[in-house]
């Protein structure tokens, strides 16, 4: 083997991935560009082909067909309950610290801010299945914190795809932990040029590769500071195999792909009705559009003339019914049928509270997941600062999906069924805590329209309607109060102004 062949298989080596890489790959493409849409997803040919048709049809039906894209829809809803509400972060002995107020703002050193930042890692993690979290910090070759700071150099995070990270390993250490003992991950494309890391608990080499003229421009080799891999797998869910996650979406693109190409037939079935197919003979002369001419030649055999050949395949309707059932099976396996809803759905009370449950917990189990990365995510940033991680992360365990619309005209009816004040109290207060106003807003109203009773009754009705409250509004912040009581308190009014005239 010459010179030339030994760079080519070693080049080819630090691009390829490892057996697992090389199984799943094709797959994590798959979602991504059901994820992305658009034009990836077109470009990606997942329209079946018909049987003897040319290159230039198939394009042009590429091109008049629509994607609805439930894969982004899904995991958009997902990702809107995760990040509805912050989660909580005690930071301990590190939260003094001058970068960490620097890498909360800012921590990839890109612009995001850490919010911003784990919410990418749970997008891909939804996509993919997990996705990888990696905690750098530059080798300046300061000696004291203190330099580091006046260099400005502080750890930062990176977001790694599945489709970036070739080849990785674990080992079982003494104490019965699996650490990551190997990770090689592509870091920079840049045209032909090719940018590979190779992480070891040693050393960090990093590789810049020109694919076209099949050499390495340069490889450079660096002491890892920490003694371990500063990376981080974030799952989705866990599967059965270390370092891959399940998808949300693996079923879902399946289903969507289906109905990709049930609207182009849809669309064909439309031309063909619109625009069906004339047979005739060469020697016809057939023009094109409304009214148009068709020339005969003479002593045609009356049995060649020019016909239109009848369309006979399913209806458009059939196709829409089956487009249905796929969009209703893709909320049942996402459990987002009464969140994705844009129709009203016959469904009953138990039956949505049922789903309602099923989606917190698919939630509550992505939630602990992108919890767990974080935390360890803090614990390598700390390793870089000389610290250790004391603090703690909480994400949002339980999320609050009710039909509140549903449940807030039942406690109308309620409230109009019952004559007790005491009930119909409670019930606005609910529908208050429902409207989400602040606890302080709630007991600032109790104190200014406390329930009253017959021996304060009169006075409280006097002082509303000098506030220039209607009756209809007293009837309303009080169910305790009649019409009758409004009248008499009106009365007494009345009579006390015109005693105190006199």
């Amino acid at each position: 083997m010459n010179i030339t062949e030994q760079i080519q298989n070693e080049i080819a080596q630090l691009i390829a991935g490892n057996e697992t890489y090389d199984t799943y790959q094709p797959q994590w493409k798959y979602l991504l560009e059901s994820y992305i849409g658009g034009k990836e997803y077109r470009e990606a040919r997942h329209l079946t082909r018909y049987q003897l048709e040319n290159d230039a049809e198939y394009q042009a039906r590429l091109n008049t067909t629509p994607l609805e894209n439930h894969c982004a829809s899904v995991i958009s809803v997902y990702k809107s309950f995760l990040f509805r509400n912050p989660p909580v972060r005690d930071y301990g002995s590190i939260a003094n610290l001058p970068e960490l107020e620097d890498f909360i703002r800012d921590a990839d050193l890109d612009g995001r801010s850490i919010d911003s930042f784990m919410k990418d890692v749970a997008t891909y993690a939804s996509i993919f299945g997990h996705s990888w979290i990696l905690v750098t910090q530059p080798d300046t070759g300061a000696q004291t914190r203190g330099e580091q700071r006046a260099m400005g150099v502080r750890p930062y995070v990176s977001v790694l795809t599945p489709l970036a990270v070739l080849d990785w390993s674990w080992t079982r250490s003494p104490s019965g932990r699996y650490e990551l003992d190997y990770l090689k991950y592509l870091e920079d494309i840049n045209g032909s040029i090719r940018t590979i890391k190779k992480w070891t608990k040693e050393e960090i080499k990093t590789y810049i590769v020109d694919v076209e003229k099949s050499l390495i421009a340069e490889e450079t080799v660096e002491t890892n500071q920490l003694g371990i891999i500063p990376a981080v797998c974030a799952y989705n869910i866990r599967s059965v195999m270390r370092g891959i996650g399940v998808s949300d979406i693996t079923d879902i693109a399946d289903a969507q792909k289906f109905i990709y190409n049930a609207t182009s037939e849809v669309e064909q079935s439309i031309r063909i009705n619109t625009h069906p197919s004339i047979v005739t003979t060469p020697e016809c002369n057939v023009g094109t559009g409304s009214g148009a001419l068709i020339h005969m030649p003479e002593g045609l055999d009356p049995g060649l003339k020019p016909y239109l050949l009848e369309f006979n395949g399913a209806s458009v309707d059939s196709i829409y019914q089956s487009i249905k059932h796929t969009i209703d099976a893709i909320d049942k396996m996402a459990n987002t049928g009464a969140v994705r809803a844009t129709e009203s759905r016959t469904m009953s009370g138990v039956a949505m509270e049922t789903e309602f449950q099923l989606l917190n917990a698919k939630l509550s189990e992505k939630a602990d997941a992108i919890e767990l990365a974080e935390e360890q995510m803090w614990k390598i940033w700390c390793m870089y600062m000389g610290y250790n991680w004391d603090g703690n992360v909480d994400y949002p365990g339980s999320f609050n999906i009710r039909d509140t619309g549903a449940e807030i005209a039942q406690l109308k009816t309620a409230k109009e069924s019952s004559a007790s004040p005491i009930v119909a109290k409670e019930i606005d207060k609910q529908i208050l805590e429902w409207m989400e106003v602040d606890d302080d807003v709630l007991e600032k109203l109790e104190e200014q329209h406390p329930t009253t009773t017959p021996e304060t009754r009169t006075a409280h009705i006097q002082q509303m309607i000098m506030e220039g409250y209607t009756d209809a509004q007293i009837l309303q912040i009080h169910p305790e109060i009649t019409q009758a009581d409004i009248d008499s308190a009106k009365q007494a009014l009345l009579t006390s102004e015109g005693a105190n005239d006199e």
